[in-house]
């Protein structure tokens, strides 16, 4: 018997509905034990929207979101056998989570054709330790991280602009900034050379520059 079920979630002022899965039914029908390290009867509620949210930053795609945050629940249920508590379980949800964005962009990886590898004069616009030579970096953007409503435009803006990059891009920029994976890392799991890896973080970073100062700073 198939079943299906919806469940309404809110993020800030926007609202959302999700179709759960059959196969994630026992998790909100899940009965615990007094005092269990896991609870899995109120993952939904208590961290779906913040899962989603983390998701929706790093893939730019709400159905893909849902999926992942779905997927993360799932196999938490699979493992919550294994779970020994030496984490939070906020910090366990998070951690299946970041592990399937993760996973998503390997896959997304290894269907993409491997950029030629060289540099260009625009990657010497960076040093060594990927940072913005001085006479190169950005200037004061003039953003008050502290107005909310400011931040939440800049962000905004931001990912419009991370959409715009080639896939590649756009994965090895997630691992890099938002997943705080290292070079090594993620050549490892996108199967990337080192040079590959220089050439991409570079240029995704230029763009990014050039689409921010165009929709932001130029406003």
């Amino acid at each position: 018997m198939v079943v299906h079920a919806k469940i309404k979630t809110r993020i800030g002022q926007f609202s959302c509905q999700y179709t759960i899965s059959p196969l994630i039914l026992p998790i909100i029908l899940y009965q615990p034990m007094a005092q269990p390290l896991l609870q899995p009867d109120k993952w939904i509620s208590n961290y779906s929207d913040a899962l989603y949210a983390y998701t929706l930053v790093r893939v730019n795609d709400s159905a893909l979101a849902e999926d992942i945050v779905q997927e993360t629940f799932l196999s938490a249920w699979k493992g919550k056998d294994s779970f020994k508590g030496d984490a939070s379980e906020k910090s366990w949800l998070y951690t299946i989570c970041k592990n399937k964005i993760i996973d998503y962009y390997r896959k997304k990886g290894r269907d993409i054709i491997q950029p030629i590898e060289g540099k260009d004069v625009s990657d010497g616009f960076f040093n060594e330790a990927e940072h913005w030579t001085t006479t190169d970096a950005p200037g004061d953007w003039g953003i008050d991280y502290q107005q909310a409503i400011e931040s939440k435009e800049f962000y905004k803006i931001l990912n419009g602009c991370k959409k715009k990059l080639q896939q590649l891009q756009q994965s090895v920029f997630v691992m890099k900034y938002l997943e705080d994976l290292d070079s090594e890392e993620i050549c490892k799991a996108l199967g990337i050379s080192s040079s590959n890896y220089w050439v991409l973080i570079h240029r995704a970073k230029l763009q990014l520059r050039a689409c921010l100062e165009k929709n932001w700073i130029n406003l």
